[in-house]
């Protein structure tokens, strides 16, 4: 056997071995067989450099490119997004429209709804060549190289056929929990959920990291059946399985509403025993040329629709409440509960959002509450279940003075939150050195919580501007930090000083300047000098700014305080002009809402006027009234004629989760 025939034999079993283990869940030899297998083959490869190894070599999927960014991709086909239903009589409603379109007998094929990250896959003569994010549904990013360390995902099909095949990428729950536990040990930030840390790993630049984070897939559309033998969304799953894509056996066929209702109770009840996170069923008329028949509005097909789990509720006990200061010195109320797995993930912290929530929801220490999480994501408190409060329980104290500083907190006329104005409250601080070293801000690496902590604490920084003084004798008195790790903080540190006007102003943490405004503004005045001499007139006539921006932005540099820190900053050579392209290309933000336009509607839960900066952040358009040029409707309690002209219009339609689901995502 020559060396090229060994190559090829070992990549043969390896890649059974691993379609076996990763897509049929049915290893036929163990992981110590495996592992010598492939320690042969990369052994053998090494041997021979002089033999070129092939793209879907089973050694090719460990990761190692570092990547400078991620592409834009246009989707020749749109990846639609699905219309919802949330209850019976909804899915009713949507069975009986499809019986009046098409007759009786149809037949729906329900499958499991996976609760992770939209991808659409390219094949060539069998090949991957590219794999890719929905994005917008229109245009995503390529992620090829991170799709790849997927060992679900075949490099090659069992046939050498051209197609463009969709499913979601996601993580087990016990890769979920495993990564937590570490970022833990770590005293990383912990992922929300399981979805987030998919959305993540397949974002990383440094794909050896994505290979570690054991993502998985399942996949579930053909983007182009034309040149495909099957007539029904069956028989695209049990082709897709033929090509070895791994495909979710938890699907049924169905024939009325019933039978549909009864799989949704079905799965819903044992949706805690599977392996990996779900958060609804989708209902789809099995046969094609029904589907062609019935079409698609502008949003989403006829023929399918979402239907979507209820959050999931739990009861949990208030054991204690903090008061936190944040940058801007807002006073913060967040409940300890007795921990409690709630929608895929172990809660002990829920946000109490501000003092009127708390007294609007009466929530005591000690209370029994029901703990939900918003979009699946935010645990938030529902209500305190009344009668099990102790009768000697009293009302939480609201504090008076900052828990940090001692300063008199005052309520603004403008605000429901409770505020500490003291500029040298160490809480604002610190809070505010972490947001200037943010990735969207100057995006200093390797400057995390616990170094600022001890930066604070040994009093080597008391202000932004102090991060320029440090060097590395300095940074050698923190604690687990050797010469190594301080020589890069300090030129990450350094290399800062270069950075365009628009992450220093972001970097700031000015109240409503998120980054969109942070770069409107910047691009508008060049330069810092020309911010702080401007009036609030001007501001407001920038197009895209508001009287909320407006006012913040110069009432923050008409305070003495901020003009000595912007003069410090100075010193040090931090850059204070604009250095970026003058293009309107350059205002585009990289988000799901960059250039949509979105109407609110009803009452909302939340600020309307902050809900409305964050949009415009974000790069949205918010008008007040609904056109066919509307593209998302956000719908609060007691929508009324708005709902009712978007519904006639086609236009998408999101509930408030929805949305704090989505705005979370891009924080």
């Amino acid at each position: 056997m020559t060396v090229q025939d060994k190559l090829n034999e070992l990549r043969e079993q390896l890649t059974q071995y691993a379609y076996e283990y990763y897509v049929l869940d049915r290893p036929s030899v163990d992981d110590a067989y495996y592992d010598q297998l492939y320690r042969e083959l990369e052994e053998l490869e090494k041997a021979h450099p002089e033999i070129k190894i092939p793209s879907d070599s089973p050694t090719q999927r460990v990761g190692g490119i570092v990547l400078e960014g991620f592409e834009k991709v246009a989707h020749p086909i749109p990846l639609y997004s699905l219309s919802d239903v949330f209850n019976r009589e909804e899915l009713e409603n949507f069975t009986e429209r499809m019986r009046k379109s098409i007759g009786e007998g149809v037949e729906y094929l329900c499958e499991l709804k996976i609760d992770g990250l939209s991808l659409s896959l390219t094949y060539i003569d069998g090949k991957l060549v590219q794999a890719a994010t929905r994005g917008d549904g229109t245009v995503g990013e390529n992620i090829t190289e991170n799709v790849k360390t997927i060992q679900s995902v075949p490099l090659t099909l069992s046939m050498p056929v051209n197609v463009e095949v969709r499913g979601e990428a996601y993580m087990p729950k016990a890769s979920f929990d495993q990564l937590n536990k570490k970022r833990k040990e770590l005293g990383e930030t912990l992922f929300a959920n399981p979805r987030n840390a998919a959305a993540g790993s397949l974002r990383q630049l440094d794909t050896k990291v994505t290979a570690k984070r054991n993502l998985s897939t399942f996949f579930y559309n053909i983007a182009d059946i034309s040149n495909v033998d099957v007539s029904s969304q069956e028989e695209v799953l049990k082709t897709l399985k033929d090509w070895r894509l791994k495909v979710n056996r938890e699907f049924r066929k169905c024939k009325t509403a019933e039978e549909i209702w009864d799989f949704i109770e079905e799965v819903q009840g044992g949706r805690e025993r599977l392996p990996y996170e779900i958060d609804g069923v989708v209902i789809k008329v099995n046969q094609f040329s029904q589907q062609e028949d019935l079409g698609f509005t502008v949003k989403a097909p006829r023929w399918a629709v979402a239907y979507k789990f209820p959050p999931e509720e739990v009861e949990t006990i208030v054991e204690s409440v903090d008061w936190m200061i944040g940058r801007t010195g807002v006073l913060t109320p967040t409940a300890n509960l007795h921990p409690v797995r709630v929608s895929g993930s172990w809660v002990s912290r829920a946000t109490l959002h501000n003092v009127d929530y708390v007294r609007e929801k009466d929530i005591r220490l000690n209370d029994t509450v029901i703990l939900y999480k918003a979009g699946d994501i935010i645990p938030r408190v529902k209500r305190v279940l009344l009668d099990k409060r102790a009768k000697s329980s009293q009302p939480l104290e609201i504090p008076t003075h900052c828990p940090i500083c001692d300063s008199v907190l005052v309520h603004l006329e403008d605000e429901v939150a409770l505020r500490c104005l003291n500029p040298k409250c160490s809480a604002q601080i610190k809070t505010r050195l972490s947001h200037f070293a943010s990735r969207y801000a100057m995006n200093v690496d390797g400057l995390g919580p616990r170094v600022i902590e001890q930066l604070f604490e040994k009093n080597l920084v008391l202000d932004v501007a102090d991060l320029y003084l440090l060097d590395i004798e300095k940074l050698l008195l923190l604690e687990n930090v050797k010469e190594k790790s301080a020589n890069n903080l300090y030129k990450a540190i350094q290399a800062t000083k270069g950075s365009s006007l628009e992450r220093l102003l972001y970097g700031l943490g000015i109240r409503h300047v998120g980054e969109r405004a942070a770069r409107v503004v910047a691009r508008y005045f060049k330069t810092m000098d020309g911010i702080i001499q401007t009036s609030k007139e001007e501001i407001t006539q920038i197009d895209g700014l508001g009287e909320v921006i407006a006012d913040s932005l110069y009432s923050y540099f008409k305070n003495q305080e901020v003009k000595k820190l912007v003069a410090k900053l100075k010193a040090q050579g931090v850059n204070m002009m604009y250095l970026r392209p003058l293009s309107d290309e350059f205002l585009e933000v990289d988000s799901f809402f960059s250039g949509k336009t979105i109407v609110l509607t009803g009452k909302l839960s939340a600020n309307r006027g902050k809900v409305k900066v964050k949009l415009e952040n974000l790069g949205a358009k918010v008008t007040g009234s609904v056109s066919k040029k509307t593209d998302l409707v956000i719908v609060g309690k007691d929508a009324g004629s708005k709902l009712t002209k978007a519904e006639q219009l086609g236009i998408e339609i999101w509930n408030e989760e929805k949305l704090q689901e989505e705005l979370s995502m891009e924080g």
